[in-house]
Order: C-alpha cells, then structure tokens, then sequence
C-alpha cells in the first residue's frame, strides 16, 4: 500500500482547498488517491471551523478518472478486491453531496470518467477554457457504471446516455450551456471557485446545511412530500434562527 500523499489541504479562513497532487499521472484516481480524497472530503463534515471547500487538481488537468494500470491487477478470480474497489469509488462519489458543507469543484483540461463524476458530484463547478471533459469509457470497453447515476440526474437521460455511450468529450462553453458548470473562466479556475466558498462561508452554518440537505431531498420526493419537507425544515429553522 502506497504511503505517498496524493492529497494536498490548505485552510484559508473558514474554506477548505483540496487539491488532487498526483500530477505526473493526471491525477489519476488510484486506491491511495481515492482514500485519500474520500477521507479530506469527509473531514470537511467534521470540522466546525470549515464551512465551505473547493475541490481542484494540481497539473495539466482536474482528474483523469481511475488509474487503468491499477486496474489491470484486479481480476476476475479477485472479486474481494474488485468489490472492495468498486465500494471505494461508491464511496468518493457521493462524499461531496454527503457533507452539510457547500463543495464547488474548479476543473480544467483532463476531467473524465471518475473525474467528471467527482466534479459533477459537487454543489457547483466552475470550468477554465481548455476543459475536455467527458465519459469516454465505453472507448475503451468499459462500462461507466460508477458515474452513470450522477451524470443522469444532473443532466437528464437522452442528454445523458448521449455522452456516456459516444465518449465524446465536451469543451467549458458547452458543458456550461448543457448546465454541468456553473462558471466558465480564462486561466485558472481557483480565484472564482474561491469566492464562490467565501461567499458560502459567510452564510450561517445551520441555515446552509439545511438548506443543502433539503435541497437533494427534495429532488428525490413526490411533490406534495417535497412541500411538506420544506414545510418542516421552515418551521425548524424559524425555532433557532438569530435575530439580526
């Protein structure tokens, strides 16, 4: 197992920057950078002095998706590792959208398979020019099995199914035009990304983790159970909300 940090924190005020490091391989999601990322994700949750995080990749691109040469040792006859694997990136998925914090991912170049998913996963993104990204694993005989789910909610099943079975690879303005991103910018990504957590850090913590939780709940119920939902996370709010 891998010692090496994959994994860079820095702290600024009350937000988080998490910055995939393993450059050299396009920050290919090996099982140490998956752990990794997966616990800095989940720290985010736990630590009261955090109330925001931008997600972004050290190099030439945002993420790759899984590292394939890993891969190629999980075999068959190893179903163990292949599920404990498959958990993993399970896992790292749905981290971001897991926490009471605000997450905003800041993407550039190389963002796909895995990497789109982990963008995609987080409360909003912003791309720089020179984005390509996508889902091209059924190029290379592979099912997109683990990312399908985030894509298909986030863009919708004809859109959806378009880019997971063709594999084509999408630039900033059309992944913003098709409503993956929320900002497109020239150069790095980071400032805007930031100001966007900045602007989230400010807000009271218990109204945003309120509001982040109810918002994908609602997503997922009927809509009069939705109403009712919102009705009752109002009326809780209302009972400990400071007067300003």
């Amino acid at each position: 197992m891998s010692t090496e940090a994959f994994v860079e924190v820095e702290d600024r005020d009350a937000v988080r920057i998490i910055t995939l490091d393993r450059a050299e391989k396009l920050n290919a999601l090996n099982t140490a950078l998956t752990q990794q990322l997966l616990d800095a994700i989940e720290s985010v949750g736990r630590d009261a002095s955090i109330r925001a995080a931008v997600i972004r990749g050290a190099g030439r691109g945002f993420c790759s998706g899984a590292d394939l040469a890993e891969f190629k040792d999980l075999t068959p006859d190893q179903q163990d590792r292949v599920m404990a694997r498959a958990d993993l990136t399970c896992r790292l998925q749905a981290a971001a959208q897991g926490q009471g914090k605000p997450f905003v991912a800041a993407i550039h170049g190389a963002t796909v398979g895995g990497g789109a998913g982990l963008a995609l996963g987080c409360d909003m993104v912003v791309a720089a020019r020179g984005l390509k990204f996508g889902y091209p694993e059924t190029k290379h005989s592979i099912v997109p099995a683990l990312v399908m789910t985030g894509l298909q909610r986030a863009l919708g099943r004809k859109a959806a199914f378009e880019m997971i079975s063709l594999g084509r690879l999408i630039d900033a303005d059309e992944a913003m035009a098709l409503g993956l991103v929320n900002r497109v910018v020239d150069g790095d990504p980071l400032p805007a990304a930031l100001a966007i957590a900045q602007t989230w850090a400010a807000i009271e913590p218990r109204a945003m983790a309120a509001t982040k939780s109810l918002f994908y709940r609602v997503g997922e119920l009927h809509f009069e159970a939705a109403m009712l939902a919102g009705r009752d996370v109002n009326a809780m709010m209302r009972s400990f909300r400071e007067v300003k």
